[in-house]
């Protein structure tokens, strides 16, 4: 799901390094999440008070205009209190608290992160993979058995109808994991 890295800060910074059981602390709450989402869609540093009507309007699914004085504040406090130093003390963010300003730091930009988003009777990509590695098994060991109706085609056919699934499957694959990303254009991966 995600990758940690040590990334150097230049020559005068030391390394920071954030580890992965820290950076999945930092997204096991989904408002932590929305706000790595909006700093690396943004890569820059951004206000509490934006990120907060942002979060808040993503919550409550309203555009930001909508968003009531209570939903922003609820949010705003504990993205202060709460979320930003917890991300900040992780080394993902530089949460400024006496200015409000929060910034992406050069562990969060060399961080890519893709959820695996999962809605209704859909089956996770891994799990996808597996059921059709098991097919391809059971259908070589029959075609290697000579059952039938596996002889009627010969083994070169099936070998490259086993082929073509994996190709069409990470085909598709490559084409759904990037609206997965967290930081890409629009609305957080499991808003989508």
């Amino acid at each position: 799901m995600a990758s940690a890295q040590a990334v150097s800060g230049g020559p005068s910074e030391p390394t920071v390094e954030v580890s992965e059981d820290e950076l999945f602390e930092v997204l096991a709450n989904q408002r932590r999440r929305f706000a790595v989402h909006l700093l690396k869609r943004e890569e820059e540093s951004m206000e509490i008070g934006r990120m907060a009507e942002q979060i808040a309007a993503w919550e409550n699914d309203v555009s930001m205009a909508e968003i009531t004085g209570t939903e922003r504040k609820r949010v705003y406090t504990a993205l202060q209190q709460s979320h930003l130093p917890k991300m900040d003390q992780a080394g993902v963010v530089e949460f400024n608290k006496s200015r409000g300003v929060i910034a992406p730091t050069p562990a969060l930009q060399d961080v890519d992160l893709y959820l695996d988003v999962v809605e209704g009777k859909e089956i996770p990509w891994s799990e996808y993979y597996l059921g059709l590695s098991g097919v391809a098994a059971a259908l070589t060991a029959a075609v290697w058995m000579g059952a039938w109706p596996f002889v009627l085609l010969p083994d070169m056919a099936w070998t490259l109808a086993i082929v073509v699934a994996f190709a069409f499957s990470a085909l598709a694959h490559r084409y759904y994991t990037p609206e997965m990303e967290v930081g890409a254009d629009g609305e957080p991966p499991e808003l989508r």
